[in-house]
């Protein structure tokens, strides 16, 4: 996946759906140009080998990602 998609969800995440944690998921892999774009726009990424650790284990998602606060 790349910046296209990431531009897209970064437009209407938090301005139109009133987003606090933003999150691009993905069973493949991103590209190269998503990393440093997700990381100034404060998006997370989930691709294929976070997801895999995700469903093998019992931890909540905030759990695995940098900088997410637990749910109220």
């Amino acid at each position: 996946m790349g910046t296209p998609d990431l531009q897209r969800l970064n437009g209407t995440a938090r301005p139109i759906h009133k987003a606090d944690v933003v999150v691009m998921l993905t069973n493949g892999r991103f590209t190269r140009d998503a990393r440093p774009f997700s990381k100034d726009t404060g998006i997370h990424l989930v691709d294929r080998d976070l997801l895999a650790r995700w469903a093998a284990g019992s931890w909540p998602l905030w759990d695995l990602l940098p900088k997410i606060p637990p749910p109220r």
